[in-house]
C-alpha cells in the first residue's frame, strides 16, 4: 500500500510540474543536434531514386510515343528535387546530367564523345530528327548518372555545410541558367520548373532547420515562406517563356529569398560560410552584390588572400616597360585603364608595331575565368600572363630568367623581399604578381547591379525589356550568364565555355574569318572557329568587338546574332554552337537589348589608373 502511495504521489507532483512548465510558458530548448538531417537525406534520396524508376520505364516506352514526353516532365521534376545534394557531392556528374546538348572532346583519349543527359532526351523527344536508337543511347548513360549520384545521395551524410552549399548553388541555378531557359532549350519549360526548386527548397527546410529558425527568429521564418509562395505565385501567373518579366522576378521575388536563406544560415550558427572552394561568398545577400563572388577560388592556391604589399608590387610592374626585353610594352601598353582596360583597337599591336591577329580584350573581371585568350587555350591567369613573357612578338623574354632591367628602379628590391622574402631569379614572381594585380580590377557596381540589389529603382522601361530580352527571346544568357556575364558556367564556375558562332572576316558580313582558334591546341574539326565567351560586363567601352574587331558597334553586333550567326549568314559551319535560324528581333527589341547592356558599365573600376 506504501508503495502505491509513493507512486501516485510521484505521478501527481509530474503533473503538477508539467502544468507549471505550461503555465510560464516554458518549452523545450531546440539545438543543432535536434535538426533533422536525415529526413532531408531521405527527401534527396527517394527523388534520385524516382528519376532512376521513371528512367526505368521510359526504357519501356517508345520516343514518339505521347507518354515518353509526359514521363520526361516527371523525371525532370524528381531530378530537380535531388539537385541540390546531389550537385554538392558531385558536381561534375550532376552537370553532365543535367548539362548541354553538346558534343564533347576527352582530352585523355583524343575521342569526340556524343552529347547525352536531360538536355538531350528533351532534344530527341521534342525536336523534328529524334529516334529511337539515340533515345535508348541516352537514356543508358543517363540512368548511370543517376545511379551514381544515387550511392552518393544514400552513403554520404548530409551535413550543415553540404546542405547549404548545395541549397546556394541551386538559388544560382534558377537566377542564371532557369531564367535563360537553358535548362530546357527545346521545351522553354525551366520557368515554370522553378517553382519545383523553390517548393523543394521549403520542404527540405521544414524538415530540418524550421523548428530551430522559428525559436530563434520567428519573423524570419515567416519571411521566408511568404517570400517563396509569392514567388511561386508570380511565376504560376505567367510562366510564358518569352512573356516573363525575369527583372522584377529576379529582383523583387528571388532576391528577398536569397536575402532569407543567408540570414537563414547565420542564424542557425550550424556554418559559417568560409571557404575558398568554392566560388561564393556566402555571406552576400543577393548574387548581384559588390562581393557576391570569392575571387580567392578563381586565384592560384599560393595567391589567396594577397597582401597588399603583393598588389602594389604586381600594378607597378603592370605599368613598368622594362619586362619587355627592348624595354618598348608593359602590360598597359594594350590594356590601358582609360579604355576599359583595352587598347580601343580592331587588333592588337606587337613590339614592332605590327597587327597582332586578334583584338585586345578586357582585363575587368577577367579573374573570373577558367579559360583565356580569345581562343581559350591557357587555363589559369598565369598561364596567359607567362605566355605574354614568352612571345617574341610581345614581351620576348624567358620567364624562367629574372630581369634584372627592372631593379635599376630599386624601389623594386624592396617591394620584392616584403612580398616574397627575397628578389626572385626568375619571372614566376613577377607574373604570380601581375595576375594578383589582375583579380583586384573587378567590379559589380553598375547601374545594372545597384538596380538588381534594390539600391535604386532606375531602370528605364527599355532597359527593362531590353535585359527580359538577353535572358530570354535573345537567348543571349545561355552563354553569357548571368550575374557575371561571361562563359563561365554556373553553379559550379569550374568551365569557361567556348563556342563556335561564326564571326566574318569583315563587317560586311559575306566571308567567314580564317582564324581557327581553339582549334590549333587539339587540330580537332570540332574546335574548329572556336573562342572563349567573353564578358558582356563594360561592353560599352570596349569597342570594336569580336576576336578580329570587325565590328564597331553593338548595333552591329545584335544584328550578327539576330541574323542566326555564321549559318543564319550563310557560311558552312558543321559545328556552330549558336541556333542557325533568326532570333526575328525587332528593330525594337534590339535596341532595348543595347539599352540594357549599357547599363553594365561600372565606372568605379573602368578609370583606373
Amino acid at each position: 500500500m506504501p508503495n502505491k502511495i509513493y507512486k501516485l504521489v510521484i505521478v501527481i507532483l509530474f503533473a503538477l510540474s508539467a502544468c507549471k512548465e505550461k503555465q510560464q510558458g516554458y518549452t523545450k530548448t531546440i539545438t543543432e543536434n535536434d535538426v533533422k538531417w536525415k529526413a532531408a537525406q531521405e527527401y534527396y534520396l527517394k527523388h534520385i531514386t524516382k528519376a532512376g524508376n521513371l528512367i526505368d520505364t521510359l526504357n519501356t516506352v517508345k520516343y514518339n510515343d505521347s507518354l515518353a514526353k509526359s514521363l520526361f516532365f516527371e523525371l525532370r521534376i524528381a531530378f530537380k528535387k535531388a539537385e541540390p545534394f546531389a550537385g554538392a557531392l558531385n558536381p561534375s556528374v550532376t552537370h553532365k546530367a543535367n548539362g548541354p546538348a553538346l558534343p564533347t572532346y576527352n582530352d585523355d583519349s583524343g575521342r569526340i564523345v556524343s552529347p547525352v543527359g536531360l538536355q538531350k532526351i528533351e532534344e530527341t523527344l521534342f525536336a523534328e530528327d529524334g529516334n529511337q536508337k539515340d533515345f535508348l543511347r541516352e537514356l543508358y548513360y543517363q540512368k548511370g548518372f543517376v545511379n551514381n549520384l544515387k550511392e552518393n545521395i544514400k552513403k554520404r551524410d548530409l551535413t550543415p555545410k553540404r546542405f547549404f552549399i548545395g541549397t546556394h548553388q541551386q538559388l544560382m541555378r534558377i537566377a542564371s541558367l532557369a531564367m535563360a531557359g537553358f535548362d530546357t532549350p527545346v521545351t522553354g519549360k525551366s520557368i515554370k520548373e522553378t517553382t519545383v526548386s523553390l517548393q523543394s527548397l521549403q520542404q527540405v527546410y521544414k524538415l530540418t532547420l524550421q523548428p530551430l529558425i522559428q525559436q530563434k527568429n520567428n519573423k524570419l521564418d515567416k519571411d521566408f515562406i511568404k517570400n517563396i509562395n509569392k514567388a511561386v505565385t508570380f511565376i504560376n501567373n505567367n510562366s510564358d517563356f518569352i512573356k516573363f518579366d525575369r527583372y522584377t522576378f529576379i529582383r523583387d521575388y528571388l532576391n528577398p529569398i536569397t536575402k532569407n536563406w543567408v540570414e537563414i544560415r547565420q542564424t542557425s550558427q550550424l556554418w559559417d560560410g568560409k571557404t575558398n572552394a568554392y566560388p561564393y561568398n556566402f555571406n552576400a545577400p543577393t548574387f548581384f552584390e559588390e562581393d557576391s563572388f570569392n575571387v580567392n577560388y578563381f586565384l592560384d592556391v599560393n595567391d589567396r588572400n594577397p597582401s597588399q604589399e603583393k598588389i602594389a608590387l604586381g600594378k607597378k610592374l603592370f605599368f613598368d616597360k622594362k619586362l619587355s626585353s627592348d624595354g618598348t610594352m608593359s602590360c598597359a601598353t594594350c590594356h590601358l585603364p582609360n579604355k576599359g582596360y583595352t587598347d580601343g583597337l580592331a587588333l592588337g599591336k606587337d613590339n614592332s608595331k605590327a597587327l597582332l591577329e586578334r583584338n585586345t580584350p578586357t582585363l575587368l573581371n577577367s579573374i573570373y575565368q577558367k579559360a583565356f585568350f580569345w581562343d581559350g587555350r591557357a587555363n589559369t591567369i598565369d598561364d596567359q600572363i607567362s605566355a605574354v613573357f614568352k612571345n617574341d612578338k610581345e614581351f620576348n623574354t624567358n620567364v624562367h630568367r629574372f630581369s634584372g632591367n627592372i631593379l635599376k628602379d630599386t624601389s623594386y628590391i624592396t617591394l620584392f623581399k616584403n612580398t616574397f622574402g627575397v628578389v626572385p631569379n626568375s619571372n614566376r614572381e613577377t607574373v604570380r604578381a601581375i595576375s594578383v594585380y589582375v583579380s583586384t580590377l573587378i567590379g559589380f557596381n553598375s547601374k545594372f547591379d545597384k538596380d538588381m540589389r534594390g539600391e535604386t529603382s532606375s531602370f528605364t522601361a527599355e532597359e527593362k525589356n531590353g535585359f527580359n530580352l538577353f535572358m530570354g527571346k535573345a537567348l543571349c544568357a545561355t552563354c553569357h550568364f548571368i550575374p557575371l556575364t561571361n562563359g563561365t558556367v554556373p553553379p559550379f564556375f569550374k568551365e569557361t565555355e567556348k563556342e563556335v558562332i561564326g564571326v566574318p572576316k569583315t563587317s560586311r558580313n559575306k566571308v567567314l574569318d580564317s582564324d581557327r582558334g581553339f582549334y590549333w591546341v587539339f587540330e580537332e574539326d570540332l574546335h574548329d572557329k572556336m573562342f572563349k565567351t567573353p564578358t558582356v560586363r563594360n561592353i560599352a567601352l570596349t569597342a570594336p568587338y569580336m576576336h578580329n574587331g570587325i565590328y564597331n558597334t553593338l548595333e552591329e553586333v545584335v544584328n550578327f546574332y539576330n541574323l542566326g550567326g555564321g549559318a543564319g549568314l550563310g557560311f558552312s559551319l558543321d559545328h556552330q554552337t549558336l541556333p542557325f535560324d533568326e532570333l526575328n528581333l525587332t528593330e525594337k527589341e534590339q535596341k532595348d537589348i543595347i539599352a540594357f547592356m549599357q547599363t553594365l558599365t561600372d565606372n568605379s573600376v573602368a578609370n583606373l589608373n
